[in-house]
């Protein structure tokens, strides 16, 4: 008869916490997500690009489109975060910023430890993270 052998896995520290973290900063994502979509769907904010228009614009290439709509590039869409539709990407961007936070979460373990190899691996991954959505490191310009 053969024996199966279970192998086991554990955690680390820095794994449960970043993944405590990533779980909460998900469901809040994920709930101001279903929140800004119900205000687009329920009309409390005008839209910036009204609906019956938006068909209209579906055929045009990205800079057409930005040019016909009055559409800002890059983080310009801060300046309609109040409409209807451009208030979704701040669900978005929240979503986008939960990697960085749970990075930050687990930085002073690794430095607690004197471990700065690793220290230095998160602190890369906040840095790169953070020029990406700056529009720093834009790549396909």
């Amino acid at each position: 008869m053969a024996r199966r052998f279970r192998k086991t896995f554990y955690a680390t520290r820095e794994q449960l916490i970043y993944a405590a973290a990533l779980d909460f900063g998900m469901k809040a994502g994920l709930a101001l997500l279903v929140a800004t979509f119900a205000v687009y769907v329920s009309g409390l904010l005008a839209p910036h690009v009204p609906i019956d228009e938006l068909s209209g614009y579906w055929g045009l290439p990205v800079d057409e489109y930005l040019a016909a709509a009055n559409v800002p590039r890059g983080w310009g869409w801060l300046a309609l975060a109040l409409t209807g539709d451009y208030l979704n990407f701040v669900s978005i961007a929240f979503l986008s910023g939960v990697t960085v936070v749970c990075y930050a979460r687990i930085l002073v373990y690794p430095l607690k430890s004197r471990d700065y190899p690793f220290a230095g691996i998160v602190v890369a991954q906040i840095v790169v993270l953070l020029l990406v959505a700056s529009g720093i490191l834009a790549v396909g310009h």
